[in-house]
């Protein structure tokens, strides 16, 4: 299992700003070992976000993104004290969710 997500949310405006720093290797599958022999692909398929439960954040990812994936998107009707949850799957069928409150 993958090392947990850094998560910040800052409320200010009627909206929250979220960071996301993600732990992942995202292999792209044509990377090669040192015998020659391509590394499979491993990477993040999707990702998804919401505010207090509902979902307000949804993306399709491919094997372009870089290792350790940062994400940042802002969230309307945001305010201190609300629980943003960040989920991801990967090519493995591996999924990470974590959480943080809007400060």
């Amino acid at each position: 299992m993958a090392d947990p997500m850094r998560i910040r949310a800052k409320a200010e405006g009627g909206k929250a700003t979220v960071r996301v720093l993600m732990s992942h290797e995202m292999e792209s599958g044509q990377r090669k070992d040192s015998a020659g022999k391509l590394i499979p692909a491993m990477h993040i398929t999707e990702v998804s976000a919401s505010l207090n439960g509902t979902v307000v954040l949804t993306a399709d990812w491919g094997s372009a993104v870089s290792k350790n994936p940062f994400l940042q998107f802002n969230v309307k009707n945001a305010k201190a004290g609300d629980k943003i949850s960040v989920t991801w799957k990967d090519t493995k069928g591996d999924t990470r969710t974590d959480e943080a409150t809007v400060s």
